[in-house]
């Protein structure tokens, strides 16, 4: 059940510059994801978006693309991306297996996305600190409701290091010195 970066898809769902502004707890989604994103690309970890209504509600959120590549962007019309055959055929063309998944709005968007991988088979991470709705107890239910399906809920730091999987290789030592250390050094001390 371990995440294995070689098997991996980091999915976001809707993070949208016109939609963002009335999420419970948006900036801590997207800098989240923007963290994670970084990671998935260090250790070449394909990262996908998806944006619905791009003409209506914004595109991706410029503060998700900061200081990273162009990711593959998923135009959509249904709430879940899986309805779209060219979305399916292309995951199922990755070989990969598993799907780190976060974004908004969690209890439509993001849980109808959830629901589709799950029916076709794909093991779902529910990235929790990045996925968030209008009001918090609605991605809770987003969340409890995806994991009892299937889904497991995960954070973005056992999701980078089960990526690294160890701690004496070249990768561990880049991702170390660029993300982890400075996570861990602005990390709160309780004690």
């Amino acid at each position: 059940m371990r995440l294995e970066r070689d098997k991996s898809v980091l999915l976001m769902v809707d993070f949208q510059a016109g939609l963002l502004p009335v999420i419970d707890g948006g900036d801590e989604a997207i800098a989240e994801a923007h963290w994670l994103y970084g990671v998935a690309e260090a250790l070449e970890v394909p990262v996908w978006l998806t944006e619905q209504m791009p003409e209506k509600l914004g595109g991706t959120a410029a503060a998700l693309l900061a200081d990273r590549t162009a990711p593959t962007i998923w135009q959509k019309q249904h709430f879940a991306v899986t309805e779209d055959a060219a979305f399916r055929e292309a995951l199922r063309a990755t070989g990969r297996q598993q799907v780190v998944l976060c974004g908004t709005e969690a209890h439509i968007c993001v849980l109808q996305t959830a629901l589709g991988l799950l029916a076709d088979g794909y093991a779902v991470y529910w990235l929790s600190e990045a996925t968030a709705s209008r009001r918090a107890g609605e991605a809770a239910l987003a969340r409890e409701r995806a994991c009892a399906l299937g889904a497991q809920a995960v954070s973005a730091d056992m999701v980078a290091y089960e990526w690294l999987h160890r701690c004496d290789t070249t990768s561990f030592g880049n991702v170390h010195r660029q993300f982890l250390k400075p996570r861990a050094a602005k990390a709160v001390r309780f004690f």
